[in-house]
């Protein structure tokens, strides 16, 4: 297989674009944190939580920014440009849009929005990991194009659910409001309707993943190399 070429110049500007995006969201929060009141004293102001939350964002931000990096430089993992430059504008508009812009509140179903497309993205990184793991060029041992797409679907569906963990994991030892439990003047939402962030969430995660599962199961099924479109590891034999 040849390299991946394709928008190697766009990949690098919106990587520094994003880069410097969080690099500043995360002086301004914590000029912000210094100065904010720690509970509410009017309508639309934010208090300390809500900036320990961006921050807590936008650092965890700036770790994922770095990862494809790091896979490269350890592993010589080589994701391909296109996706590189989905994966970098899922986090600006997730992270920077979402949490520093406020358009979780603002935006109506912007959060539902990018949970679809995470599953989708994270689905077609399963496809991938198969790739990692086993040498699909090989004949020795074949994997069914329904495994390949279970194994995807399974894959996203789990990495999901971890971000859902997590996300609780820091609201209840912080006390923050990733799964936005409280709407935006901080009244605490109770019962069903506490759970359906978190729900609509796993469901959308789960939509999404199955489309892109399904998709590539009725490809592969056809066409059993296009599975190669997502190979990551270098081609050594140029």
């Amino acid at each position: 297989m040849q390299k991946d070429q394709r928008f190697p110049r766009a990949t690098r500007i919106i990587s520094l674009f994003l880069f410097l995006s969080l690099l500043f969201s995360v002086v301004y929060c914590v000029i912000r944190l210094a100065n904010a009141p720690a509970e509410t004293t009017s309508e639309g102001v934010k208090v300390k939580s809500d900036y320990l939350l961006m921050l807590i964002q936008c650092v965890l931000g700036l770790v994922v920014w770095a990862l494809p990096s790091m896979l490269k430089k350890r592993f010589s993992v080589r994701l391909p440009n296109l996706f590189l430059i989905l994966y970098f504008v899922f986090l600006y508009c997730a992270i920077y849009l979402g949490e520093v812009r406020n358009y979780y509140y603002t935006v109506p179903h912007w959060d539902t929005i990018l949970h679809g497309f995470s599953g989708v993205m994270l689905g077609t990184l399963g496809f991938s990991v198969v790739l990692l793991f086993h040498d699909y060029r090989s004949k020795s041992v074949h994997l069914s194009p329904a495994f390949i797409a279970l194994f995807s679907f399974c894959f996203a569906v789990t990495l999901g659910v971890v971000w859902e963990v997590y996300e609780f994991t820091f609201d209840a030892v912080l006390g923050l409001n990733m799964q936005k439990f409280m709407l935006a003047d901080k009244t605490q939402l109770v019962g069903r309707a506490a759970l359906a962030d978190t729900m609509k969430d796993l469901i959308v995660d789960m939509a999404g993943a199955g489309v892109m599962s399904l998709v590539g199961l009725l490809i592969m099924n056809k066409k059993p190399e296009w599975l190669l479109n997502f190979d990551v590891r270098p081609d050594t034999a140029s």
